[in-house]
């Protein structure tokens, strides 16, 4: 025995526990860090989920809103078509009546 330093049966058990106690505290510590870290990854991907389903949702909106829109466009451009043949069709017949009298007459 050492003069000044304990005796394993007054001190090594408790230094042994502690020091195991230690570690334990760490790697719980590290786990809860990793599972806090996991969380916080998991939860930016959820959120950024959850913004790209609100954009995409926008979109579809706008989408539907842009068909509306063209749907009204092709209305628009039937119509001037009807208008436009029906407008042809009486230039041909008043030029069609110009040139019979031209060479009634």
């Amino acid at each position: 025995m050492t003069p000044g330093l304990p005796t394993a049966a007054e001190h090594g058990p408790d230094e042994r526990n502690d020091a195991t106690a230690c570690r334990g505290r760490g790697a719980r510590s590290s786990r809860y860090e990793e599972t806090a870290q996991k969380t916080d990854r998991e939860f930016g991907i959820k959120s950024d989920l959850t913004a790209l389903r609100l954009q995409v949702g926008n979109l579809d909106q706008k989408v539907d809103g842009l068909g509306e829109r063209l749907e009204g466009l092709e209305r628009k451009i039937d119509g001037f078509l009807t208008e436009q043949r029906s407008v042809n069709t009486t230039l041909v017949e008043l030029l069609s009546g110009l040139v019979g009298k031209g060479t009634t007459d």
